[in-house]
């Protein structure tokens, strides 16, 4: 297991690969869909358990909505469904937080994921965040609007806007920036994924390993591989 002292304070994980999981053993990608979930929960809990502190996971992108009707239908079916679970989440000291923007769900879900985060408001353990029709830059569009809101109303200066108060219109007000990516399934991108908070991060991409079948020495082993590099922000390595 992970040593606490060692750990990132924010990991962020693209969780990707569910379909080609599925496809390799002839399961619809659904099926893909349901492991990838399970998953999610064992690596959610064992993040907690090595004391973790903040653990963002991409769930469901602006973009999927391009998938195959059936697809996104049984994703959301299958967002519902979890979304009845969370309630032990707080019983294990685990804070929920969503991303994203909430308005195109059903009033069912947008209440469940408001249950969820106010049954574990007081939580102290991991902040698991779950970025859900969550987009980058529509997030930073988002914020900028809001921002230029408050501008015309006077409340706020135009001199007064810097990175820090731009930081507080993002849906991350309040999160640490993310000091790891993992991406399992080969690919070797963001894909549109906290674009504003992995200024500094480090990328740990996996090829050899689909999101499924990730398990917690996999994340143990992305986190020996962060440690293993020289974070300098901009700065001179010491010497």
């Amino acid at each position: 297991m992970m040593q606490q002292a060692n750990l990132p304070t924010h990991i962020g994980i693209i969780m990707d690969g569910n379909g080609r999981w599925a496809k390799k053993r002839g399961l619809p990608r659904k099926m893909g869909h349901r492991a990838g979930a399970s998953t999610f929960k064992e690596i959610a809990r064992y993040a907690n358990k090595i004391g973790l502190k903040y653990l963002t996971t991409y769930v469901f992108s602006t973009e999927n909505w391009k998938r195959p009707k059936d697809e996104v239908d049984s994703i959301i079916e299958l967002l519902r469904s979890y979304l009845n679970e969370m309630d032990g989440y707080a019983k294990e000291n685990i804070r929920v937080r969503f991303i994203g923007d909430r308005s195109v769900f059903d009033d069912d879900i947008r209440a469940k994921m408001q249950r969820a985060e106010e049954k574990s408001r007081n939580a102290t353990g991991l902040t698991l965040i779950l970025a859900i029709n969550y987009g980058g830059r529509a997030e930073i569009v988002h914020a900028a609007r809001m921002l230029a809101d408050d501008v015309q109303a006077g409340k706020i200066f135009p001199h007064q806007v810097n990175e820090s108060l731009f930081s507080s219109y993002l849906y991350t007000d309040g999160i640490p920036d993310v000091d790891l990516i993992i991406r399992p399934s080969g690919e070797y991108r963001l894909s549109n994924f906290l674009i504003w908070q992995c200024a500094y991060a480090e990328y740990v991409f996996m090829s050899g390993v689909l999101w499924p079948d990730f398990k917690p020495a996999t994340l143990d082993a992305a986190i020996a591989e962060y440690n293993s590099r020289s974070r300098r922000f901009g700065g001179l390595a010491n010497e």
